[in-house]
Parts: C-alpha cells; sequence; structure tokens
C-alpha cells in the first residue's frame, strides 16, 4: 500500500509537470501537426482535456507493468482514473462558467489541478478494492475510443461549442 501511494503522489505530480507544459509544446514545435495531435492546438475544451488525458496514459503505461503484480485490479483503475480526470475538465468547467456566466484563469488552473486529484484518487481507491475489475473491457475500449477522438478531432473538430474557444463566444 505504500509503494501505491508513493507512485500515486509521484503520478499526480508527474501529470500535473506535463500537462502544463503540454499546454505549450505545439506552439514550441512552431505548430508541428504530429505534436498537435498530442498538446492543445488551441484554447478549445476539448483541447485542455488532452493536458490531463495524454499524460495520465504515458505514466499508466509505465506503471500499469510496474504495479500488475501487487495490484492486479491496476489496469482497471487506471483506465477508470483516466476517463474520470479527464471527463471532470469540462464537466466543472461548463458547471462554473453556467453559474457565474464568466471564466477565471485561476479557476480554470484549479479544475485541472483537481481534476487530476481526483483521477489519481480514483486509481488509488479501485486499485486497493477491484470495484472496476468486471469492467476492465468496457474501460479500456472508452479509454482507445477517446483517444481516437482526440487525434481525430484535433484536426477536424464537430461544430459544436466543446470544441471552440469559450471566450471567443462571450
Amino acid at each position: 500500500m505504500k509503494q501505491l501511494k508513493a507512485y500515486t503522489i509521484i503520478g499526480i505530480i508527474f501529470t500535473i509537470i506535463l500537462g502544463s507544459l503540454s499546454h505549450f509544446f505545439y506552439e514550441w514545435s512552431n505548430n508541428n501537426f504530429f505534436v498537435g495531435l498530442f498538446a492543445p492546438i488551441n484554447e478549445s475544451t476539448w483541447e485542455h482535456m488532452k493536458l490531463l488525458f495524454f499524460p495520465m496514459l504515458l505514466y499508466s503505461m509505465v506503471m500499469i507493468p510496474k504495479l500488475k503484480e501487487n495490484y492486479p485490479c491496476i489496469h482497471p483503475s487506471y483506465w477508470t482514473g483516466i476517463l474520470i480526470g479527464t471527463l471532470l475538465i469540462p464537466v466543472l468547467f461548463y458547471t462554473y462558467i453556467g453559474i457565474l456566466g464568466y471564466h477565471i484563469m485561476v479557476l480554470d488552473i484549479g479544475i485541472f489541478l483537481l481534476s487530476v486529484i481526483i483521477a489519481f484518487y480514483s486509481i488509488y481507491k479501485l486499485s486497493l478494492n477491484c470495484k472496476a475489475e468486471n469492467c476492465i473491457l468496457l474501460l479500456f475500449t472508452l479509454v482507445c475510443i477517446l483517444a481516437i477522438c482526440f487525434i481525430v478531432f484535433t484536426y477536424s473538430p464537430p461544430g459544436i461549442p466543446l470544441f471552440s474557444n469559450p471566450m471567443e463566444s462571450k
């Protein structure tokens, strides 16, 4: 349990740092097409969901093989955490925008941080109790679908508000 707790804290720090830095990767790469598939290319809420999704996915690829022997439910736990954290970003963002009617940068950053923490807390708890084990195939499929959607919708986004800059619509 001590090992899982340590890797959970490391995962939170890793995801926050890499996610924060990845906000700038596309610009730093001179708008490289490949970089844009994994890092935000604009200020849409959809693109900002990548800040959590891809760093957590990368971290899970390292941690699952490392922890699966001691924590047999680590696979579905990571898939659940990735989905929870990623989906919390638009839910929390549009909830507070709906209440206030405008956005506040500090709250946007706070939403990212809170989503990362809740995602890893979910992973930690589910790894210990195996409640997500029965849904492993569904969870893995949903993570794969979301990854494909991020890649496809980066350069061909649907014409709905989630894919446009919420600050430009005001």
